[in-house]
């Protein structure tokens, strides 16, 4: 672990209808749960959430409404992997397809951030931007292939 930096992730997907539709009732009511059970997991250290709301539903980067956001920031990519493979999240993950469509290029993306640093949903689109223009590397990767912390 890294005391000079922390792993940043980010992710986005393209539900099927909006978050007041009936058809993801199923999600939205496990947003609040799984947002607390990240708070509450060893190594978070924060998470975006929009003006008026406890999660990111309601942040409109993109211009399709329905393409979301997600973001986070761990002491480790250790303690995130623990929240996203190991805890009830995976449960959510799993369930994906019932309320997000599958998209064609990538839809996650990891780097490193100076210790306190919050990352911002711009910072982020330009690091999902980079994986998907040069596959995985220090500054933009993937669970599958990881990096270590910068050199101090």
């Amino acid at each position: 672990m890294s005391e000079q930096f922390h792993i940043a992730q980010f992710n986005i997907a393209r539900f099927h209808h909006p978050m007041d539709a009936p058809e993801m009732a199923g999600f939205v009511e496990k947003l609040d749960p799984i947002n607390q059970l990240a708070e509450n997991t060893p190594g978070f250290v924060w998470r975006l959430v929009g003006a008026d709301s406890n999660d990111a539903t309601t942040i409109a980067f993109y211009e399709d409404p329905l393409l979301l956001v997600n973001m986070s920031v761990w002491t480790d990519l250790e303690s995130l992997k623990a929240y996203v493979y190991q805890s009830d999240h995976v449960e959510v993950f799993k369930r994906r397809a019932e309320w997000a469509d599958p998209l064609e290029s990538s839809h996650l993306v990891l780097w490193w951030v100076p210790a306190g640093h919050i990352p911002t949903v711009a910072e982020a689109d330009e690091r999902l931007k980079q994986l998907v223009a040069n596959g995985a590397t220090a500054e933009a990767f993937t669970f599958a292939t990881t990096f270590g912390p910068p050199e101090s």
